[in-house]
């Protein structure tokens, strides 16, 4: 008998928690629903005013101003330029943290509407425009909402909600430190006792209303790497008396393409090797006595990245040696893969479900660009995802890029973005003792 009245007491609780979590859906899909305005004004406001990498000091300064309004504390200079801002219960519980990035990119914006950007600075000696071109204002409005959202229902939550406005996604300007590996580096993880992150980034090409997300890894590791190679300087007519290392050099690309299509197994994973820069020489008939090329690589798993690295090295060395030229090799580790630990992808899918409906939860292909918000993901388990931002009315071929001048979203994606942050964190702290 007395185990009886244990499972039906254990049924009932399992049926209370159950209406507990659906109540509190219910719950977060109102306020997100309620603030959706806010949300775009405030993406609007940093969209017209956007900052580069370690200068996002006006972003840093309209952040901090809205969240003195809320139950959170708040440490800004995080990283040189982010914003952290704890909700703490008072309750028992893990500690979860949402994030979103911050900065914009050197890019005049094309864009025809009220609030484009008409900033312009010096970067690297250019001067140029300034443009959220990825959607990094979209992210700071979303993580503001949600921050928003949990903190109005902190009387039925438990546990700790650190929100993560982390500068320099883009990369801290050249002999800085800066962005998620700055934070790491400073001790954020274990100053906060973060036990998992949460994040998301807005996809102009994937449909409004819809996510993609992949277990494993889902955006590359991207390192980069520099040849130098030398050869002997000689007249341009008598290319027999010197080392032409123009020539070494085009030798050096084409095999390492061979190393992705001929030496690599892609049945694996995705690889890419792109040479995207190529200097030397100064006059039309000089065989010079340098070049250089620089370039990228993109890799999602650590051994194939540890083969690819070697053969590099070997390849461009070799070739060069065969020519009579010599070749120095420097590669420079960049962000690590952006890695969705599986069995916490497996655990929220269940949210995401809830959130956006099962069809429009899409398992994508692995996607070659690099993210790093992979160094908060390599400390603890870690979920990252794409919210969709083509606007209904567009086709496929009708969507705008990221990192141009005509970049483009949907503003009504952006109330699923705060639902969804909430959501998954509220629904992770549930499901932990």
């Amino acid at each position: 008998m007395k185990k009886r009245f244990l499972l039906l007491g254990c049924l009932l609780g399992s049926s209370l928690l159950g209406l507990s979590q659906g109540h509190l859906h219910e719950r977060i899909s109102a306020k997100a629903a309620g603030i959706e305005r806010q949300v775009v004004e405030w993406r609007r406001h940093l969209h017209q005013y956007p900052e580069l990498s370690n200068r996002e000091f006006n972003t840093m300064a309209y952040i901090v101003d809205y969240m003195k309004t809320l139950p959170v504390e708040i440490e800004s200079g995080v990283a040189h330029t982010g914003v952290v801002a704890l909700l703490d219960t008072g309750k028992p519980g893990p500690t979860v943290a949402l994030r979103a990035d911050m900065d914009a990119l050197p890019v005049r914006e094309r864009v025809d509407v009220p609030f484009a950007s008409k900033e312009e600075t010096e970067y690297l000696g250019q001067r140029v425009g300034i443009m959220h071109a990825c959607g990094h204002d979209s992210h700071v409005a979303m993580l503001m909402g949600a921050a928003t959202v949990l903190c109005e229902m902190k009387e039925e939550l438990n546990g700790r909600f650190l929100f993560v406005f982390q500068p320099a996604e883009e990369g801290a300007p050249v002999g800085e430190e800066g962005g998620a590996a700055l934070m790491v580096k400073e001790g954020i993880i274990e100053k906060y006792g973060v036990d998992v992150f949460f994040g998301l980034h807005i996809s102009s090409v994937i449909e409004e209303g819809t996510i993609n997300y992949r277990p494993n890894g889902i955006m590359a590791a991207a390192d980069q790497f520099k040849i130098k190679v030398k050869g002997k300087q000689t007249h341009g007519s008598r290319p027999w008396d010197g080392v032409d290392p123009i020539v070494v050099s085009a030798q050096i690309i084409m095999g390492l393409q061979a190393i992705i299509s001929r030496q690599t197994d892609l049945t694996n994973e995705a690889a890419v090797i792109t040479v995207g820069k190529i200097t030397s020489g100064v006059r039309n008939n000089i065989v010079p006595e340098e070049a250089e090329m620089i370039g990228t690589i993109r890799t999602f798993d650590t051994a194939m990245q540890r083969e690819i690295h070697n053969r590099i090295v070997k390849t461009a060395t070799s070739i060069a040696e065969a020519s009579g030229a010599e070749a120095e090799v420097d590669i420079i580790r960049g962000y690590p893969v952006t890695f969705n630990n599986p069995q916490l992808t497996a655990q929220m899918l269940p949210t995401l479900f809830t959130v956006f409906g099962e069809e429009a939860v899409r398992v994508t292909k692995p996607v070659t660009g690099a993210e790093d918000f992979s160094f908060f993901a390599r400390e603890v388990p870690g979920l990252f995802f794409f919210l969709g931002a083509r606007p209904a009315e567009w086709g496929p071929m009708e969507a705008t890029f990221h990192h141009t001048p005509d970049f483009f979203i949907s503003e009504g994606s952006f109330v699923l973005g705060v639902e969804a942050l909430s959501q998954l964190a509220v629904d992770y702290m549930a499901s932990r003792p």
